[in-house]
């Protein structure tokens, strides 16, 4: 995966909540279940095997009658994981076992990457607040990173996020 930042897509937020628990609700599956996907989403499954080497496997369904109303998984493995700080992971869509799947298969470009590597960093941002960013490396090719931006994977992070936040409270 390329390194060069400028292709790499980054998705900020700051949260009104302590550092604390802005992370338990990243890390706690029934936490994650309150806020992963976009809004109109459920996620009904999330695993979660927090550490070095662990899989964690999320679903989520679409609204009904819609285009997503089915159940899509996407999985990946811990790389590093350092407590209210930061967490790397590969991120990939799956079945639900956790099984790596080709985008085509939810009805995605085949130009996106069948594998991500995602960073998540947890900042203390004074007064209660925290600073959330994802960071996902650049992908390998400039038809990988517009697929990406295509995608809606932006949007449907801070769709999500904003979901996080009303958790939060």
């Amino acid at each position: 995966m390329g390194e060069n930042r400028e292709n790499s897509i980054v998705i900020e937020r700051v949260f009104d909540a302590p550092l604390e628990k802005v992370w338990q609700a990243w890390t706690d599956p029934e936490m994650i279940k309150k806020w992963w996907g976009p809004e109109g989403f459920t996620a009904p499954s999330i695993k979660v095997d927090l550490r070095i080497g662990g899989k964690y496997v999320y679903a989520m369904r679409g609204p009904a009658d819609s285009q997503w109303d089915k159940v899509m998984y996407s999985a990946g493995v811990y790389q590093e994981i350092v407590p209210n700080e930061k967490i790397v992971t590969t991120d990939y869509l799956s079945d639900e076992h956790g099984n790596r799947v080709s985008p085509s298969e939810y009805g995605m470009s085949n130009d996106l990457p069948n594998d991500h590597t995602a960073t998540v960093k947890f900042e203390d941002a004074g007064e209660g607040k925290t600073k959330l960013s994802i960071i996902y490396a650049a992908p390998e090719t400039e038809e990988q990173y517009q697929a990406m931006l295509k995608s809606g994977m932006t949007e449907g992070w801070k769709s999500a996020l904003g979901k996080l936040a009303r958790s939060l409270n």
